[in-house]
């Protein structure tokens, strides 16, 4: 009697899944790893360049989190790495790829185009290569920038639109490389049988931001509490939407749980507010006595669109659940509790 052994499963159980975060020290990418440890093992690597090692200080003590700094711009081999021993890679593998890195510095936005340039094409490749090796699910953390600039007609920027970008423009490595990174995605996906998600994600705000970096939310919120000038780098007629960061992570884990060739995805607010009043707002909260001034503006801090996001109401049953004030509480209440130790940040 010939015995024959019972097909292994394509994809082994395990009692955790390997999980990494590319960009996972930033701020939206420090709250995901902290979200993920919950229930998973979690890699985060990182270079630091405008991330903060602060971000993530609190989860290097877990036993299912380890730091590896590295740029992604230069190929990564998980496996050579012997504190990731514990994470037995070479048997399990990585189940799950989250792509956040690309520097996202207002004011050192110039200084940093190379990285910007190289993390939308070699830094996308590093990543999505090591998908291939371990047919890992992947979620790259788009921009509604792929969209090109804010509408005349202020429509709400809908997946299907196709979008612009300059592509000699000085912000082309972020913008353009952000389209690029898609067109990547949608290769590597179609070529290699992956599942890859695309999450575009419009303004988010919320603790752990950059200080000093023209993000202006928390700027402001420092500033209101010294009683400094809160600088909104534009006029009156600057507008924007802000998504907090605990519902951004929220809509990224559903859609990398979300069937395959779901499409992109918008994730962000569709409540459009006058920067001014979000000030106006942050001075009330504070007791502040301080005023609003007007810059000039920053290349890489504009006006943007707006997301339609019926599609992520339908298909991922999310929707941004944090309102404005309680948003803005939450950081102006980690900001007054951290404030000795952000006050006197160096600005690199």
């Amino acid at each position: 009697m010939i015995y024959h052994a019972p097909h292994m499963a394509v994809q082994p159980i395990f009692e955790k899944k390997n999980i990494l975060v590319a960009g996972g020290a930033g701020f939206i990418g420090s709250y995901l790893c902290e979200r993920l440890l919950k229930d998973h093992r979690v890699i985060c690597v990182d270079n630091f360049i405008t991330s903060q090692e602060s971000n993530i200080d609190f989860l290097l003590k877990n036993a299912d989190f380890e730091f590896i700094r590295h740029d992604i711009n230069t190929p990564l081999d998980l496996e050579s790495y012997p504190e990731l021993a514990r994470f037995k890679i070479k048997f399990q593998g990585i189940q799950e790829i989250y792509q956040l890195a690309t520097p996202t510095s207002p004011k050192k936005f110039d200084q940093y185009k190379m990285q910007t340039l190289y993390s939308n094409s070699l830094g996308m490749k590093n990543m999505l290569d090591i998908a291939v090796k371990y047919h890992s699910k992947v979620l790259f953390a788009s921009s509604s920038v792929v969209y090109g600039p804010r509408p005349v007609d202020g429509h709400l920027f809908d997946e299907a639109e196709t979008g612009t970008a300059d592509t000699l423009s000085p912000r082309a490595c972020y913008d353009e490389g952000k389209r690029f990174a898609e067109a990547m995605c949608a290769t590597y996906a179609g070529v290699h049988d992956l599942d890859i998600k695309i999450a575009r994600i419009f303004r988010t705000y919320g603790p752990r931001m950059p200080l000093f970096d023209g993000h202006m939310v928390p700027d402001f919120i420092l500033n209101a509490l010294d009683n400094k000038p809160l600088e909104i780098y534009g006029d009156e007629t600057f507008r924007t939407a802000l998504c907090y960061v605990d519902d951004c992570v929220d809509g990224l884990i559903k859609l990398m749980a979300a069937p395959k060739d779901i499409g992109p995805m918008n994730i962000g607010s569709d409540q459009d507010i006058p920067i001014v009043d979000v000030a106006q707002r942050i001075l009330e909260m504070t007791g502040s006595q301080s005023n609003i001034s007007f810059q000039p503006p920053l290349l890489f801090m504009t006006q943007l669109g707006l997301p339609n996001i019926s599609k992520a109401k339908e298909k991922l049953s999310w929707l941004p659940l944090v309102t404005l004030d309680d948003g803005l509480k939450k950081a102006i209440d980690y900001t007054m509790a951290h404030k000795s130790l952000l006050a006197f940040r160096p600005q690199q």
